[in-house]
């Protein structure tokens, strides 16, 4: 086999967290190389699916510079609305968090996976000191002392001296750099799918609890929404497999009326609900990101924003080790991410995962702490922007790239 070609860093994956993940790097200096299929045009329209931004997530694009591609394909998200929708003996009271209330215009964005997707790719083409290597798969990652060499399906080979696994759950570049990864299921499924509506939503996400999950409908421009419907794997079939107009008349009975008429629900898939925790972020030049280091429910819009503050992170550590003379993907610069998403990332992991199995339990002491934990949000104005400042920012520093105005 021939010499491997070597770059600086090599991310594995071109999905949005690895997009992201290279422009980051990129941006701060760092010589970057995606290994990973060409973009799919097709494959990216055929993703209905939408993704809400927080506003660290919002200023991160904004400053790579994809942001001002899909921005006008967005719907600003001012509020969230939490209803029990339980039915239980112990009725929680019904919570509103506004941005307003933290003096914001919102919290955020949701947006279309296929515009983002696009905007993405479309910056990535032409960032400086960012190439793209087309491979089907990289199926070999073998980490040595002074830099990680990928081996290539079609035969070929790269070196790097950080990878960076953007390769979603089953990640091969995780496996190689021995970091181990605990799962877990939830015996649930998620159905997302896009619906219109004649009651305008009020730019407000509204997150129903519900015995078997949240049902969640996220605001898109005009009088439409995304859903995440979640409910036990075979009721999940069901409604899926179910025409247009019996499907739409389930989902108004879920919502109370709360968006009036509904229509134009187009295509709907179900997705298993699961969880995964990497042991670390980081070892054997090896960064994790996105999927490859954790996975948790569709609950607060957590999942996609903990992968870019991953990003983020990742990207500012090696433009200190740059700064600083060091390997980028030296111990040293391996230990400064670990320790910047530690907290951040099992902080969520954790809090997720209790919510979603408090809405599973009939305990009723759990009940009672939900009810409790709802109403003093309803009733105490500090605590509810406490919480809300918590909801929108990473447990510790913001990276500097999910800042206003980090790059001229």
């Amino acid at each position: 086999m021939a010499q491997a070609p070597k770059t600086e860093v090599a991310v594995v994956g071109a999905g949005p967290v690895g997009l992201t993940t290279a422009l980051a790097l990129a941006a701060l200096g760092a010589e970057v190389v995606i290994a990973a299929p060409p973009h799919d045009p097709a494959r990216a329209e055929a993703d209905r699916r939408t993704t809400a931004l927080l506003l660290g997530s919002v200023e991160l694009l904004k400053n790579l510079g994809v942001w001002q591609e899909c921005a006008g394909q967005s719907a600003p998200l001012e509020g969230v609305r939490i209803v029990d929708d339980r039915g239980g003996l112990l009725r929680a009271p019904e919570v509103l968090f506004r941005a307003q209330d933290l003096g914001l215009a919102s919290f955020g964005a949701n947006i279309g996976n296929c515009a983002l997707n696009n905007a993405l790719f479309a910056v990535a083409s032409k960032a400086p000191r960012l190439r793209w290597l087309t491979t089907s798969a990289v199926v070999k990652v073998a980490p040595a002392q002074a830099y990680v060499s990928l081996e290539l399906a079609e035969g070929g080979c790269l070196s790097a001296a950080l990878a960076v696994a953007a390769d979603g759950r089953h990640s091969v570049v995780r496996s190689a750099a021995g970091i181990a990864a605990r799962t877990w299921t939830y015996g649930q499924a998620a159905i997302a799918a896009t619906f219109s509506h004649t009651r305008p939503h009020g730019a407000i996400t509204t997150e129903l609890h519900r015995r078997a999950g949240p049902l969640t409908t996220v605001p898109l421009p005009g009088n439409a929404s995304s859903l995440v419907w979640v409910e036990e794997p075979a009721e999940s079939a069901r409604l899926v497999g179910l025409d247009e107009p019996t499907f739409l008349a389930e989902l108004g009975e879920r919502l109370h009326g709360l968006l009036g008429s509904l229509s134009s629900i187009g295509e709907r898939a179900a997705y298993p609900l699961s969880g995964l925790s990497a042991a670390r972020m980081a070892h054997n030049r090896i960064a994790l990101v996105g999927e490859a280091a954790h996975v948790i429910p569709p609950i607060g819009a957590q999942g996609l924003n903990l992968g870019l503050r991953d990003a983020a992170a990742l990207a500012e550590c090696v433009s200190t080790a740059h700064a600083l003379g060091r390997d980028v993907g030296g111990p040293e610069t391996l230990a400064a991410y670990r320790a910047a998403r530690a907290g951040d990332v099992r902080d969520r992991t954790l809090g997720v995962d209790l919510l979603n199995r408090s809405l599973l339990t009939d305990f009723l002491p759990a009940q009672a702490l939900r009810g409790i934990g709802l109403h003093l949000l309803a009733n105490v104005a500090p605590l509810r922007r406490l919480a809300m400042r918590g909801g929108l920012a990473p447990t510790g520093p913001l990276p500097r790239l999910m800042q206003p105005g980090a790059l001229p």
